[in-house]
């Protein structure tokens, strides 16, 4: 697996916490997230990385979404 860099829009509560909304994916699809289930420092142990883990439903999915210390979003792609 390999780490697949992606478009997100996101926002931050006025508590100052960092929630993202959609994913916007390499060939310019666009998908929503309807929830955000966890959030936590771990690292990916299939594309290697490590960040806040944020752990998405998509689409009726759960999907791994990662927030690198160097302000880039990742998932793990399947190549």
């Amino acid at each position: 697996m390999s780490k697949v860099y992606v478009d997100v829009i996101a926002e931050f509560t006025k508590e100052g916490t960092l929630f993202p909304i959609m994913i916007g994916w390499r060939d310019g699809r666009k998908f929503e997230i309807d929830k955000v289930k966890d959030v936590r420092r771990a690292a990916s142990l299939r594309a290697g990385g490590v960040g806040m883990r944020y752990t998405c439903m998509i689409s009726g999915q759960e999907k791994y979404l990662y927030y690198e210390d160097n302000n880039l979003w990742f998932v793990e792609g399947r190549e």
